[in-house]
């Protein structure tokens, strides 16, 4: 007989002293837990690393040295020395003309929701179906959000002068007391730009809808026709309950779009007459009054109250109405 068949095995040993002949050690295990563990830290920290570095140098940062130069009456040049604590911010919040860009916002904000949804809606559920030309008719729709705001701006503020192309088509059309003077009346002005953001951003809105409606199982439309449901009633107690998630995302989008509405208006009005016509906003007057003005620190003030009112939506946004399908994603605690 061998040394080696002498010698008792590790299963021997653990029922000699009473252990469960299952039982594996926990030191190596430890180990490769540990290990796992350093290993997908170092994994994190390599994909995550560089976009975290991005954000902190271009978004944190920013906010940080915007709000600290806003206690400082700065000029743009040289450090900042004239501190003068929260009177810039105490300014913003006193000026009547900060409080109708904010009031304008407020009514942009409305307007996106009430105009843009229903069409975007409408629009989507019709090129959900079959129909002959159904690509082309996307892509017409589309195009115009990925214009640049420029070529858009400058496109419309040309056709919507008082002797421009729409007045111009209404003459021709034997309609000559329909024409307004569009870019100046203020019970005007404020409705040509909701005309003109939602021409530009309903594609946005078609496109994404069209993306939640690929996702609505065809099972069910089908079922409810065959029990007697007219088009109409699927839509509604079928159709927009699961497509909701999406309505809500876009409505979100749309939101902080419009509380940052900047280029258009500026394109289209310029920093002065859109505060007469009634379409400035609050990135209008953050321009007009700091950069312009030659007052950086009272602009930096003006980025910091937008920052804070965008975010204070966003939270308030999120914490009520988002709540729902946060809850549910698979990163979430939410209830099982």
């Amino acid at each position: 007989m061998s040394v080696r068949e002498n010698t008792p095995t590790r299963l021997e040993v653990d029922l000699a002293n009473g252990g469960d002949a299952g039982t594996t050690p926990v030191a190596p295990t430890v180990r490769r837990r540990r290990s796992s563990s350093g290993g997908a830290r170092v994994e994190i920290a390599v994909l995550v690393g560089p976009a975290l570095i991005v954000f902190l140098g271009f978004v944190i940062f920013p906010v940080v040295m915007a709000a600290y130069y806003g206690f400082f009456s700065w000029q743009g040049y040289g450090p900042p020395t004239d501190f003068v604590g929260f009177r810039n911010y105490v300014t913003i919040l006193q000026d009547p003309t900060f409080q109708e860009a904010l009031t304008h916002n407020g009514i942009i904000v409305v307007l996106s929701l009430v105009l843009q949804g229903p069409v975007a809606i409408l629009l989507a559920l019709l090129l959900n179906r079959k129909l002959r030309g159904q690509s082309l008719i996307r892509v017409l729709i589309f195009v115009p959000y990925v214009i640049s705001e420029v070529v858009v701006g400058t496109g419309w503020s040309l056709m919507l002068q008082t002797n421009g192309a729409v007045n111009g088509m209404l003459e021709n059309l034997g309609l000559g007391a329909f024409t307004q003077d569009w870019l100046s009346h203020p019970d005007i002005a404020i409705w040509t730009l909701m005309v003109i953001i939602t021409w530009k951003y309903v594609g946005f809105a078609v496109i994404l809808f069209l993306a939640g409606l690929q996702g609505i199982p065809e099972e069910l439309p089908e079922a409810a026709a065959i029990d007697g449901a007219s088009f109409w009633q699927i839509q509604r107690h079928i159709t927009l309950p699961l497509l909701a998630p999406t309505l809500r995302i876009w409505a979100f989008l749309s939101i902080i779009g419009a509380l940052q509405l900047f280029d258009l208006v500026y394109i289209i009005w310029g920093q002065y007459i859109a505060s007469t016509a009634g379409t400035s906003t609050m990135a209008t007057y953050l321009v007009a009054n700091g950069r312009n003005a030659g007052n950086y620190g009272y602009g930096n003030a003006v980025a910091v109250v937008l920052f804070l009112i965008s975010l204070v939506v966003a939270l308030i946004y999120q914490r009520f109405v988002l709540r729902r399908d946060t809850e549910g994603a698979i990163t979430g605690k939410g209830k099982s």
